[in-house]
């Protein structure tokens, strides 16, 4: 694609996604990181953890996502006396055939959404795991692929502990970004409160309030070839990966080791100097720096850019980062959470 064709391009997303954003608001009220970060594990294949206090629109983004793309979508409500087969379905016995069939689950359609994922035990949480990894579900002796494309998005209420089971620090590493929902402005909560009023029971009702589907799964396609294509300079990966070294504790008692860059032993030492660590427990892994790599891609294209700036990468930081970082009881005790202690690494990594 010669440069002509690709400036012709990046115009034809900044109008797709300006559209996108108007549909979304259609329904959605504020939440801007929400909105941006939806499309981002969309042109980036990933799956979504959201997390936030009841009423703060956490299903209805999703089944607007869904609405807008056209893809088939499923909703699956996560209870304490869900099966796995449940989700990714059973064999059942014939008796004209004689044999066993398969009756598959919810989980095969292109959207799944998996509501209140925490209110479910381990083993009903882990059946997802091959699907968000491998693509595709073992039911019997069989594996089944399932569609593409294939996203999960789940959500979880954080202010619930009472007959909840927290998500393993390795399953939340399945998903692409965490995106925090937070409370609106007054102002914008009188908009949620006009726009809810606009829209009458009766179509609520019939469902017909959804924006239009526009977002197919060919124009997916096409984002993700321009996603490759943004270009993304050397120095720019090398200050993601310092990003990533940063956050862990490990680097500290590693950096006069051979395989430590000049940079990353630097930006090591005055992580330590800052007693940054003592507020990790674990820091992220490399699958973070590929996320992140990955992300401050579309989030340059979808700022209409060509190239990767640094202010790409803090951007999608915080939702690549904050589910990846293991929290110490310091910092519980200090009341840091992850956004705060990745903030702090943001603020001492030479920018380049």
């Amino acid at each position: 694609m010669n440069e002509n064709d690709f400036n012709a391009e990046m115009e034809r997303v900044k109008i797709m996604v300006s559209r996108y954003r108007e549909a979304m608001a259609l329904r959605i009220v504020g939440q801007e990181e929400l909105i941006d970060g939806l499309l981002t594990a969309l042109i980036a294949g990933g799956h979504i953890l959201i997390e936030g206090s009841p009423g703060l629109a956490k299903t209805l983004s999703v089944k607007c996502l869904a609405a807008i793309t056209g893809l088939e979508f499923k909703r699956i409500q996560f209870t304490p006396d869900l099966l796995p087969a449940d989700i990714t379905g059973t064999l059942v016995w014939e008796a004209a055939q004689n044999s066993f069939s398969v009756r598959k689950g919810p989980i095969f359609a292109n959207i799944i959404l998996a509501d209140e994922i925490n209110r479910a035990p381990a083993k009903v949480q882990s059946a997802l795991l091959e699907a968000m990894e491998e693509y595709q579900v073992t039911i019997g002796d069989g594996a089944w692929k399932l569609p593409n494309p294939f996203f999960v998005l789940a959500t979880q209420n954080p202010i619930e502990h009472e007959g909840t089971y927290p998500l393993p620090e390795a399953q939340l590493d399945r998903f692409l970004l965490k995106l925090q929902l937070s409370y609106p402005s007054g102002e914008e909560e009188m908009k949620i409160l006009s726009l809810n009023s606009a829209i009458s029971t009766e179509n609520k009702q019939r469902g017909s309030v959804m924006p239009p589907a526009f977002l197919t799964s060919g124009i997916i396609e096409r984002l993700r070839v321009l996603a490759d294509a943004v270009h993304i300079d050397k120095e720019i990966s090398e200050y993601i990966v310092q990003i990533s070294a940063a956050t862990r504790p490990v680097t500290a008692s590693l950096i006069n080791a051979r395989h430590h860059s000049v940079k990353t032993e630097a930006v090591a030492g005055k992580a330590a100097k800052e007693s940054i660590y003592r507020y990790i427990g674990y820091g992220a892994s490399p699958r973070a720096s590929i996320a992140l790599h990955h992300c401050a891609k579309i989030q340059a294209l979808i700022s209409g850019s060509s190239f990767v700036r640094p202010d790409d990468v803090k951007k999608a930081a915080l939702p690549v980062l904050r589910h990846r970082i293991i929290l110490s009881y310091e910092a519980v005790a200090d009341n840091l959470d992850a956004d705060a202690v990745i903030s702090r690494i943001l603020s001492f990594v030479p920018v380049p």
